[in-house]
């Protein structure tokens, strides 16, 4: 279930469909995310998160357990799940969109948003993190710069791209989200006073 955000102390531009964040491990989506839902209203769900409480274990121990691909079933029915809520912020990760069906999911329920860093700012905001199982073999570097490679060119069919910068404080990233979502038309239009 998506975690309510606080209410906005002045209300914002009301979302036609959900938010759906995607990118890489480290680019935000999370943190960003929920800054994101505060300054909207609305709520905001990790889907990651969502994926536990339905499996009772970690990311990790899932794919130990069962596989990446095992993972990836329960995470495209989480996702599909969490898109007949109302208009909410999801965080999803950084798999999610490279899974075609997921991908069809998004584009058909949702407004998807790309959170793209480059390679020394997800190296930064994922060292020493080990709840991480693509990043827990191998060169974290060179498994990121991998990752970009492969994922870069299917996260460019999302709907509207926002680079994530270092310096940037979670606020301010919000800010030229919505500043994006603005210019896509991701919100219903305010009404008028008569």
């Amino acid at each position: 279930m998506a975690k309510q955000a606080r209410t906005a102390s002045v209300e914002g531009p009301t979302l036609r469909r959900p938010i759906v964040l995607i990118g890489l491990m480290g680019a935000g989506k999370s943190s960003v995310g929920q800054r994101l839902a505060e300054r909207l209203g609305v709520p905001f769900a990790d889907s990651d998160a969502e994926i536990e409480r339905a499996a009772a274990m970690s990311i990790a121990e899932i794919f130990e357990r069962y596989g990446e691909p095992h993972f990836r079933d329960g995470e495209r029915r989480v996702i599909a799940r969490l898109l007949q809520e109302p208009p909410m912020v999801l965080a999803t990760g950084g798999g999610a969109f490279m899974n075609p069906e997921t991908r069809a999911l998004i584009a058909q329920g949702a407004t998807s948003v790309w959170l793209k860093a480059g390679l020394d700012l997800l190296v930064s905001r994922t060292a020493g993190r080990t709840h991480r199982p693509l990043l827990n073999r191998g060169n974290p570097r060179e498994t990121l710069a991998r990752l970009i490679r492969d994922r870069y060119p299917v996260y460019a069919e999302a709907a509207v791209t926002v680079e994530s910068e270092a310096g940037f404080t979670h606020d301010e990233m919000a800010s030229r989200i919505i500043a994006a979502l603005e210019a896509h038309g991701a919100f219903l239009p305010a009404p008028r006073d008569e």
